[in-house]
């Protein structure tokens, strides 16, 4: 019988057990033997919870019980998470986590521990939820070259985008209903802001590279800017709002970047709405793929937790490799990035702006008055900034090349 300890009793971790105790035959039948939850750690203790008896406040208790052989870590932060992973992995237990914020910024560290100690470090649930996509990659694409990847990786900011795209809501009235549905947090920079999001694309570009990518490299623009007079604009054009985290690799060069984007109906993600999660990954022989669903929430994420258990057990004596070396590669720069962009401008600045712009293509939205709305041709971001300089913008937005950054 495998005994395993998980981290935090939150909603991840509270999931975590209860998808290991209602699934036990199944787990037991994948994994290859019966797993038991031997101790949870919480600095709280849960009188008439399922977990009751199995709660403990000191981690010194599962780091040195031998019978414990698998970690899971649900505590969220970077410390003391990497402390208790980085020890629990030093003591030759395997560790699966869903923490994003400890994959991105110790996750080559942690992984060449895991491989000199034989045991593993997971973690499917830290980008996409319960959408498996570290597995494709790492198992599942071994043949290709992934050249390029993009998705709608943060429920939240669907959610929001998605209310302001079919109800015509304002951003602050959505972010307001997302927080009141429990959709998003009471402080929700970290989500609006793009940062969620752009953690989680670094993941993906340092699997796809094999290489170190820092999340704080990568241009990242968050959605707050948006308001619901872009999407009468984008309405007109057959298009939506979509907050986008890329990342193309080819000939060696990276370009990443998270941000709001135009999509047309043609793009694989235009239909993946509230707080769905979508990612699309092009290999160079296998084409599209695309992965989606529930990309958070309690069960959710405690099933692709789970399943890294269930891999971590029946496992246990196969060396886990993973392309991820300490060595760094950071994007290319972004003002050299290629996009057409959605320029909103005040009425007094037309004239101004399609001297500068030259041949635009304009958009008019009923109700909408005292600006312009334009679309400009192909262009780099350096040549966009400098021509935008002198013109008062109202907003912008990029225009998805819907197969790649160019």
């Amino acid at each position: 019988m495998a005994k395993i300890a998980i981290l935090g009793y939150g909603t991840v971790g509270s999931g975590v057990f209860e998808v290991l105790s209602m699934n036990a035959d199944s787990v037991a039948e994948n994994a290859g033997e019966p797993v038991e939850i031997k101790y949870v750690l919480d600095l709280r203790d849960f009188p008439g919870d399922p977990a009751e008896k199995k709660i403990v406040h000191d981690v010194e208790v599962i780091l040195n019980d031998p019978e414990v052989s698998v970690v899971v870590e649900t505590m969220g932060g970077n410390e003391p998470a990497h402390t208790f992973v980085k020890r629990a992995l030093e003591a030759g237990k395997s560790v699966c986590t869903s923490n994003k914020n400890l994959v991105e910024a110790y996750g080559s560290e942690l992984l060449k521990i895991a491989k000199e100690k034989k045991v593993r470090f997971l973690f499917e649930a830290a980008v996409g939820g319960g959408i498996p996509i570290i597995r494709p990659i790492k198992d599942a694409l071994t043949a290709d070259k992934v050249d390029f990847i993009t998705g709608i990786l943060n429920g939240t900011c669907n959610y929001i985008l998605t209310k302001m795209s079919v109800e015509g809501m304002e951003f602050e009235d959505a972010l307001k209903q997302a927080q009141d549905n429990g959709f998003a947090e009471r402080d929700p920079a970290a989500d609006i802001e793009g940062h969620d999001s752009c953690r989680k694309i670094a993941i993906l570009a340092s699997l796809v590279t094999g290489k170190n990518v820092d999340f704080e490299d990568i241009t990242t623009i968050g959605i707050s800017n948006i308001s619901a007079s872009d999407f009468a604009y984008a309405g007109k054009l057959g298009m939506k709002v979509k907050l986008l985290s890329s990342a193309s690799y080819r000939d060696g060069k990276l370009k990443a970047i998270t941000a709001p984007f135009l999509v047309s109906g043609d793009n694989r993600l235009f239909n993946v709405d509230d707080v769905i999660n979508g990612v699309w990954i092009h290999g160079n022989a296998v084409g599209d793929l695309v992965f989606q669903g529930a990309g958070a929430g309690k069960l959710p994420t405690a099933s692709a937790v789970s399943s890294d258990v269930v891999d971590a057990v029946k496992n246990k004596d196969t060396v886990y490799k993973l392309l991820w070396s300490d060595d760094k590669i950071s994007p290319e720069d972004a003002g050299e990035y290629m996009f057409r962009y959605f320029v909103r401008v005040n009425e007094a600045d037309k004239d101004k702006a399609e001297e500068v712009f030259g041949n635009v293509k304009y958009i008019e939205a009923d109700g909408i008055s005292g600006e312009a709305a334009f679309i400009t041709g192909v262009m780099t971001e350096n040549e966009y900034n400098e021509k935008s300089g002198g013109v008062d913008i109202i907003n912008m937005i990029r225009i998805t090349p819907d197969t790649n950054i160019d």
